[in-house]
């Protein structure tokens, strides 16, 4: 039995949250273009399954326990909008890129995120082709004490930025996506 559009639309989220590439494989398509790249790992623009598993890693990187649970659905005209919660700890660097460069880093608070969040997936043939999304990033900012200014979350990303730990967390979060974004060449290799 066939995926619905709804049901590919979800799997989008099961990859963010895993990382499984044989499920980016299946779901994703190789024309794949998420607009939400542009503050993520250079890495997350590659189109395709590849991108994808680059943002899972991205984010995975940041916040463990990542989950999204859904809180509603609607579709139509090969599009699935999903309302959902993004929610997991902040146990990693958050680190924003602006062009591929290192834009904004949040080093780990330990606290928790639960905001919501709309998508709007396009489907063509089987597969996810598009992504964008509206998040209340504002929330989010503030669950981690960033905005409005917590005093000593802003000395620690001055501290990372002076020593340059920031640079070095970016590096490895970079390579961290880049790696996954290698993952979908090795899942659709023949197994021997």
């Amino acid at each position: 039995m066939g995926r619905t559009a709804t049901d590919l639309a979800l799997n989008v989220f099961r990859i963010l949250e895993t990382g499984d590439a044989a499920l980016a494989a299946e779901v994703i398509g190789d024309d794949f273009h998420n607009r939400e790249a542009a503050v993520a790992p250079p890495a997350c623009s590659i189109p395709g399954p590849a991108g994808v598993l680059a943002s899972s890693a991205w984010m995975r990187s940041a916040f463990s326990g990542l989950r999204f649970p859904v809180l509603g659905t609607a579709s139509g005209d090969n599009q699935v909008w999903v309302r959902l919660r993004m929610q997991g700890r902040h146990a990693g660097a958050f680190v924003r890129y602006d062009q591929g460069k290192l834009d904004q880093i949040v080093p780990p608070t330990g606290q928790e995120i639960d905001f919501e969040q709309i998508h709007v997936l396009d489907i063509r043939d089987g597969k996810v082709i598009r992504h964008e999304a509206v998040r209340d990033d504002i929330t989010m900012l503030g669950q981690l004490g960033v905005f409005p200014p917590n005093p000593a979350v802003g000395l620690r990303m001055v501290g990372w930025r002076v020593s340059g730990r920031a640079s070095r967390e970016a590096a490895a979060v970079a390579r961290r996506a880049d790696e996954a974004a290698r993952l979908i060449d090795r899942s659709a290799a023949p197994q021997r």
